[in-house]
């Protein structure tokens, strides 16, 4: 399963969360968009975004569906899951999807604005397909409002992955407002850092790019990493404190 969480905004700002489904077989999937139910976890409810709604496109931008309300549309479904959404303003949708690129847009009903968690649960864990990376792009702010991906590596064996954080190389693709120095943390489930990095070819230049994934910018920050089975989180902020667009990333090699 993976997630991310950060500030919604409007424009550029939406929060956009790609995703891969690897192998050969279709995999049904749960993605939903939390936004006033985050209040139960720390969050004051003025800094939530209190209507979410949610969009599934695949790689070519076909929108496939869409929700505001989850209880709207395929309630029973969602609710069978057992990870139905808490609050009823909340968006969910239930879509078997064929191996290949989707994105989950989450933005605000009558533009509004704050902290959401965008979601995507594999309903079929195992067979010929799994969900491989995840790519989120949305506004990174301080404190409660930088952009956090969780991920869960499962199996027995580890799992070599890379994490990315970037922000100006997206101007290259008409992005306004973007993150100026990105500064990534890897935190285990224990919240211990694991690891960490701030400019990309500061470290581990050699191994990125002997696997294609160095950056088009040095001040991007990147990370090669294994990993045992368990549940992770990686958190994008500016290294200075600043604020813009910002895209974080996690590959799963192998």
């Amino acid at each position: 399963n993976i997630s991310t969480r950060a500030l919604v905004g409007t424009g550029d700002s939406v929060q956009i969360g790609g995703f891969i489904i690897s192998g050969t077989a279709s995999k049904p999937v749960l993605v939903r968009a939390i936004g006033p139910s985050l209040s139960a976890h720390g969050l004051a409810a003025s800094e939530t975004l209190q209507d979410p709604k949610l969009a599934l496109h695949d790689a070519a931008g076909v929108l496939l569906s869409s929700n505001d309300n989850w209880r709207d549309t395929q309630a029973a479904e969602i609710a069978a899951t057992g990870a139905a959404p808490t609050h009823e303003r909340e968006a969910a949708i239930i879509a078997t999807l064929e191996p290949g690129v989707y994105t989950a847009v989450a933005s605000g009903q009558a533009a509004g604005a704050g902290v959401a968690l965008v979601e995507v649960y594999d309903l079929r864990v195992g067979g010929d397909s799994r969900l491989a990376n995840i790519s989120t792009r949305g506004h990174v702010d301080a404190g409660n409002n930088v952009m956090i991906a969780g991920f869960i590596l499962g199996g027995s064996d580890p799992s070599t992955v890379v994490l990315r954080g970037l922000g100006p190389s997206l101007s290259q693709a008409q992005v306004q407002s973007t993150l100026r120095d990105p500064f990534l943390a890897v935190h285990n489930a224990s919240g211990e850092l694991v690891a960490a990095n701030d400019s990309w070819k500061q470290t581990q230049q050699a191994e990125l790019e002997a696997i294609g994934m160095g950056l088009a910018d040095d001040s991007e920050a990147a990370v090669v990493t294994t990993l045992s089975s368990g549940t992770y989180t990686a958190v994008l902020r500016d290294a200075a404190g600043g604020t813009g667009v910002g895209l974080v990333e996690v590959y799963r090699l192998e």
